[in-house]
């Protein structure tokens, strides 16, 4: 059972070949929860696949607001992407440091605002590092191009979604988050936020997506399985949710690979719905079946 969108994925072979491409565009897009040193930053600057640019989440985020990492106006996004020298004519490759786990936030992204030539490198820096491929120091200081941001709003939902949707159920929600926090077994990450899940969602762990080895994507029949197991329907809409909104586009680039039509990610996720007040809380595990 092929992937319906291998043009998504590239391996570490082709973009060992491809690195001097003018028109090849990689981008490191690590992340780590505040407090965990070294920073994703700091590791970048210590070894990073050559001419990689550092797409810091946090950073290409909406200004102001209490939430982390909330997508940006398109006027901000394209003047972040300028910055880091991507432009329409590009084909960016991005990756992070634990194989897949933050670069689908920057994929999600880029496909959010438009740009939909844009792969996964295919067991990320992990795969890199193990087959001893080059890595440098040097940031980059790419040209400015123009990059025309076209905002999709299919591609995110926001809490008044997610509310009406609890009675309407039109939409599946798949949370990426561990089974512990999912049931509220254990404390979420952030202070303060509630324990449980959205009722009536579905739990999947981002990380079963890849091989724990390899950090490689499993094949296209493994993949439908996890979700199908985890109770999906996949011919009907599905909307992601994690802890802050980056996991959950792990999901949802799995989901893009062997063909859904397009999941939308939850981008304020539990950071949002988990605050106190008056958003419905779950625990424990979801029931066997859709219903």
């Amino acid at each position: 059972m092929p992937y319906a969108h291998p043009e998504a994925l590239v391996d570490t072979e082709w973009l060992a070949a491809h690195l001097d491409d003018p028109h090849i565009r990689i981008v490191d897009s690590s992340f780590k929860l505040p407090g965990i040193a070294p920073t994703a930053r700091e590791d970048y600057d210590r070894g990073h696949i050559p001419g990689a640019v550092f797409f810091d989440i946090d950073e290409i985020a909406e200004p102001g607001t209490s939430l982390p990492h909330m997508i940006p106006s398109p006027e901000l996004f394209a003047r972040k992407m300028e910055q880091l020298g991507i432009g329409d004519d590009d084909r960016v490759i991005v990756y992070d440091s634990a194989g897949l786990s933050s670069a689908g936030r920057a994929w999600w992204m880029l496909r959010l605002f438009g740009h939909h030539n844009v792969a996964l490198l295919d067991g990320g820096l992990p795969k890199w590092k193990a087959e001893g491929r080059p890595l440098e120091t040097a940031v980059p200081n790419p040209p400015r191009r123009r990059f025309s941001a076209r905002f999709d709003p299919a591609l995110v939902r926001d809490k008044q979604a997610l509310l009406g949707n609890l009675s309407a159920r039109r939409e599946q929600v798949l949370d990426a988050r561990a089974a512990g926090r999912f049931e509220g077994n254990v404390e979420e990450t952030r202070p303060g936020l509630r324990r449980g899940h959205i009722p009536g969602s579905r739990n999947l762990p981002y990380d079963r997506v890849t091989d724990p080895q390899t950090r490689r994507l499993r094949d296209a029949e493994a993949l439908s399985g996890l979700f199908r197991d985890a109770g999906l329907a996949l011919d009907r809409p599905i909307v992601t949710s994690c802890g802050s909104g980056v996991t959950a586009c792990a999901l949802a680039f799995a989901l893009h690979l062997i063909g859904h039509p397009g999941a939308a990610v939850y981008d304020g996720s539990w950071s949002e719905w988990g605050l106190p007040g008056d958003t419905p809380v779950e625990t424990g595990p979801a029931p066997a079946k859709t219903p």
